[in-house]
This record gives C-alpha cells, sequence and structure tokens, in this order.
C-alpha cells in the first residue's frame, strides 16, 4: 500500500505529516487543492519584465553609452 501522507519539506526541515487530496501527490495546504500552485509555463516569472533577455541587454547598452560619455567629459577637462 502507498503512503497516504503528503511528504512536502516544512519550515522546520521535516516532512509534512497531513494527509494527500484524494488523487493528488500533495495535502491541501502544500499544492493538493484545486487551484493551487504556479500556473503552467510559469507566467508568474515574468511579471515585472527585468530579468528577461531584451532589459539585460539594453541595461548594458546603456552602462556603455554611460562610459563613452564619462570618457568624453573627462578629455575635455
Amino acid at each position: 500500500m502507498h503512503d497516504t501522507r503528503c511528504g512536502a519539506k516544512i519550515r522546520s526541515g521535516g516532512a509534512c505529516r497531513a494527509h494527500v487530496v484524494h488523487g493528488k501527490k500533495r495535502c491541501r495546504m502544500h499544492g493538493g487543492a484545486p487551484g493551487s500552485g504556479a500556473p503552467r509555463g510559469n507566467r508568474n516569472a515574468r511579471k515585472h519584465g527585468l530579468f528577461t533577455g531584451e532589459a539585460i541587454a539594453e541595461r548594458k547598452r546603456i552602462q556603455d553609452l554611460l562610459g563613452e560619455a564619462r570618457k568624453f567629459l573627462q578629455g575635455m577637462e
């Protein structure tokens, strides 16, 4: 017979001892409840867009331009 306990890791480091939701591998508090868990495709990862490839590349271009401007201004002194 299979184990009917959740087994999710809890804050103290041990395993959750709650019963699993019927047809699931976790209890209601650790992802067995309807609507719980992350959305398909992990849409939350792009919520603000700060770490997309485009945003990182744009920040690099801005830093490069600022560095060139500093060099130019120091040359004018």
